[in-house]
């Protein structure tokens, strides 16, 4: 039997390390927009479809698009604060942006970027959904002989607001954990 010792030294601080935090950022931003821009554009068609039966809704079948938005905002945040972690290289172009600390703020922007996603598909699809049966309701609350009744249609609203307000959760979640990654830094050069 022979003894093997292992080598596992290796460069701490390469010069793909500030590369992966750059992609964090990017996954954040791209990602968070991605999903607003889905969650709007599913959820506006919803409400151009209920505006037709009730013109009056369209103004309260908003929160779809603005919950949506504020996914983009999200994004926004966690882009800012991971740019203003990754430092540039130091006098001599010495590299102290560890690789530990770009994966650490790669992870951060694919958390928020795909919380911010995933929250924006849901925020469309139920939205959508959402609108659209507040203006069959009302619509048919204002047909001679309809079979809706006169303040039902608050029913819906107000559970609209709440699968938004759950979906719109899961992109927080993404921020905060975000933001605590965004936390973990091992710049080179420390003990």
């Amino acid at each position: 039997m022979s003894n093997t010792n292992l080598d596992l030294d290796f460069d701490s601080c390469p010069s793909l390390a500030p590369f992966l935090g750059y992609m964090g950022v990017a996954i954040a931003i791209v990602a968070a927009n991605v999903g607003a821009a889905s969650g709007t554009a599913k959820a506006g068609v919803g409400i151009m479809q209920s505006g037709i039966r009730s013109p009056e809704l369209i103004w309260r079948n908003l929160i779809p698009v603005v919950m949506a938005g504020v996914n983009g905002i999200y994004g926004l945040i966690t882009s800012i604060i991971l740019v203003g972690a990754i430092s540039s290289p130091g006098n001599g172009g010495a590299n102290t942006y560890s690789l530990y600390t770009g994966a650490a703020h790669l992870m951060a922007g694919a958390c928020c970027g795909l919380s911010g996603l995933g929250s924006g598909v849901c925020i469309g699809i139920a939205g959508d959904a959402a609108v659209q049966a507040c203006g069959i309701y009302d619509w048919e609350c204002k047909k001679p002989g309809g079979r809706g009744k006169k303040g039902g249609g608050d029913k819906l609203f107000v559970s609209m607001v709440l699968i938004q307000v759950f979906a719109g959760n899961i992109a927080l979640y993404g921020l905060i954990a975000s933001i605590l990654l965004s936390q973990q830094v091992y710049y080179c050069g420390q003990n």
